[in-house]
């Protein structure tokens, strides 16, 4: 086979054999082309990383604002006449506003209470998430629930289909407690 011959600014004749040969021997450009072939899976560990944990740490701040609120609730300084289901969400979300959005439109709150610990156990046989929401907090002396639950969304691609556990690619964050009230006035 016959390589037509190219001249280059008059110079020497140069075959594709020698332009191949020349390309495979360059070593210019190689640091970008490794850098590239480095930084793809380096960006993508690191957003994974990044998300991982902004995800932990807005499970850890819906815990603390949870357990927080049933304190609350448990010594009287919040009572069922005085906060309803919304007083209660915003409440919720001033303890939660450094990494969830202002409104938290999308948090569902569960308060309920039982008279024995035996029959609030009971809730958890059906499943983490409730087939329905109700607020019913109880008067003192009696056993509670709260369970506060986000559909917190997954961005980095790569985490998506395993990190997500909810439609539209994102993952549920919950935080429960359970307490039994004091003995405080009505």
């Amino acid at each position: 086979m016959v390589h037509p011959e190219i001249t280059v600014g008059g110079s020497a004749r140069v075959t594709p054999r020698r332009l191949l040969r020349r390309f495979i021997s360059e070593r210019r450009g190689a640091v970008a082309l490794e850098f590239v072939a480095l930084a793809v899976p380096f960006f993508l560990l690191l957003f994974a990383i990044v998300e991982c944990c902004i995800a932990f740490a807005a499970q850890e701040l819906m815990t603390n604002a949870t357990d927080d609120i049933a304190r609350q609730f448990r010594t009287g300084q919040l009572k069922a006449s005085q906060i309803g289901r919304e007083e209660l969400r915003k409440l919720l979300c001033e303890k939660m506003r450094p990494v969830f959005p202002a409104n938290c439109m999308q948090l569902e709150i569960d308060l309920r209470s039982f008279g024995s610990f035996d029959e609030a156990a009971e809730i958890f046989a059906t499943g983490v998430v409730p087939a329905e929401y109700r607020y019913e907090p109880g008067p003192a002396l009696s056993k509670n629930v709260l369970r506060v639950f986000y559909p917190w969304p997954v961005f980095t691609d790569i985490l998506r289909r395993s990190m997500s556990n909810l439609p539209g690619g994102k993952t549920l964050l919950f935080a429960t407690t359970a307490w039994q009230n004091e003995p405080f006035d009505e």
